[in-house]
């Protein structure tokens, strides 16, 4: 497991059927990124049913290249409009967009893509580095597999935003939705109130569209989603060699900080980018230039930005935790193609495995090529009223979920996920936890099940062994950072206040 692996993963990903799909998705994933608001998330959740009939291999490769190109669809929006597709944007519109009020949006688009190429490779290589050490999870029985459950739970929630109490609401609300359906172990209805539809639990998908696709609609909906704003000209396009040679010294920083902060769980993508910026900024020998259109501005965070979206993987394929929302969604897609994120899955499907991680890098140049000549295109797209793309995303919504199971109980549940996404933002509970509750749900029952059915009932076969003990040693900590968060976060934005004045530029 390593660079062979990797490099019969490129043999089967450069096969025309898939890198057709990849770059349909690089093109499908940059048209729903220039949405103004519209982030990864949402681009992968809206677009998820255009990848059923698909094997699993090329469904996957084609939502992973959906997802790199809504993020830099984001980009785009950051630099032309001042309005960050996601958070972990929010860094580039320092100087991005002040590069384009100069007439120099060109440049910083194009290094923008430079700067996510290297970010990502240095993603595809830590990935290479990381794999192997997944094989020692292979000898995980039920009760690891369980504690593992309950970890990914526990960290998410621990990392989901300063208030412990609304992130527990949402894991709770998430596994009461788990739970409804036919009990695996004893063949008991539970919540289904009868419904056929509902015997084989709540629809995946129409939940995933509806929390995070929906209610970003009715989000946009809201604020006019950055209606009435023009994008800025791009003016020319290709950037000048001291760009480039500014950028190179920032890319590979940004790259290294952002795969490291990728690994936690959380993947703080808005505290990935501006940490990077805010290194730039003490690195430099022309600091009055920041905020004003300096191309470190731009690199730094770009670059931090892809290497952090890659190594957010990791904890999905080599346990099978997801550790934001994007990746909470991936892993909705691999169950959905029948496959397990994890262990198992070098096990059992390693060429998909492998496949897929190939396509990440390939997804990267198939972007990094097409950056220059779909600029214009997506200026073109920005022009159109706001009134007419929802209503074109929302009728595709509706197809697309009717279209899974030919149920139109599934667009109801899309459209309760909605809501219930909606009303989350509007009180500021974490909708991620939900989400992941909702994957590790059944996953977390059916070894507990196992477990105690292996043991008779004898709980003591949770901490038995040293692997048990350290995955509990861990689910403590993370439940003790959770509840102290709120302090240390506090504490670290009075620091940040008093040291980085980047806030001035951002509001």
């Amino acid at each position: 497991m390593g660079f062979p692996d990797l490099i019969a993963g490129f043999v089967n990903v450069l096969t025309p059927t898939h890198l057709l799909f990849a770059l349909l998705g690089c093109v499908l994933g940059m048209l729903v990124g220039v949405l103004p608001g519209f982030g990864p998330a949402a681009a992968v959740s809206l677009l998820i049913p255009i990848t059923f009939g698909l094997d699993a291999t090329t469904a996957l490769i084609m939502l992973a290249a959906i997802l790199y190109g809504a993020a830099f669809g984001g980009t785009v929006t950051a630099v032309l409009l001042r309005i960050p597709g996601e958070a972990s944007s929010i860094a580039t519109t320092l100087d991005g967009y002040e590069m384009a009020k100069s007439g120099r949006g060109g440049p910083a688009l194009v290094v923008a893509a430079l700067a996510s190429f290297v970010g990502g490779l240095v993603g595809v290589i830590g990935f290479v580095v990381v794999a192997p050490f997944s094989r020692f999870a292979l000898e995980f029985g039920a009760p690891e597999l369980f504690l593992v459950a309950l970890l990914g739970m526990a960290l998410i929630t621990s990392f989901s935003g300063n208030n412990p109490a609304k992130a527990l609401i949402s894991v709770g609300l998430g596994l009461a939705i788990a739970s409804v359906g036919i009990d695996s172990g004893q063949g008991i209805q539970r919540f289904t109130f009868g419904m056929p539809e509902l015997f084989d639990g709540v629809a995946l998908v129409a939940v995933v569209m509806g929390c995070f696709g929906l209610t970003e609609i009715l989000i946009q909906a809201r604020s006019a989603g950055g209606a009435g704003r023009r994008p800025l000209a791009v003016g020319k396009l290709l950037p000048t060699k001291t760009d480039l040679t500014r950028s190179a010294g920032p890319t590979m920083r940004g790259s290294v900080i952002g795969f490291f902060m990728g690994l936690l769980p959380g993947s703080p993508g808005a505290a990935t980018s501006l940490a990077s910026y805010a290194m730039e900024k003490k690195l430099t020998k022309r600091p009055g230039q920041f905020g004003k259109g300096a191309v470190e501005g731009v690199a730094g965070p770009e670059s931090a930005n892809n290497a952090l979206a890659l190594s957010s993987m990791i904890p999905l394929f080599t346990l099978g935790i997801p550790t934001s929302a994007t990746v909470a969604i991936m892993a909705s897609a691999f169950t959905i193609n029948g496959l397990i994120p994890g262990p198992l899955l070098f096990r059992d499907n390693p060429e998909v495995a492998w496949t897929i991680i190939a396509s990440f890098l390939v997804g990267n140049i198939i972007l990094l090529i097409l950056n220059v000549p779909l600029v214009r295109l997506w200026i073109a797209v920005l022009k159109i009223p706001f009134h007419y793309l929802m209503a074109m995303i929302l009728a595709f919504m509706f197809l697309g979920v009717y279209s899974i199971n030919g149920s139109v109980f599934d667009i109801f549940i899309m459209l309760g996920a909605g809501v219930i996404g909606y009303l989350f933002h509007l009180t500021k509970i974490p909708l991620t936890p939900l989400v992941l509750a909702l994957i590790l749900g059944p996953l977390l029952e059916e070894n507990f099940q196992r477990s105690l059915s292996l043991s008779r009932g004898d709980y003591g076969v949770f901490v038995e062994g040293p692997i048990n003990k350290a995955l509990l040693l861990v689910f403590i900590a993370a439940v003790l950072f959770g509840m102290l968060r709120p302090v240390l976060a506090r504490i670290l934005s009075r620091r940040a206040t008093a040291n980085h004045p980047i806030k001035e530029h951002v509001s």
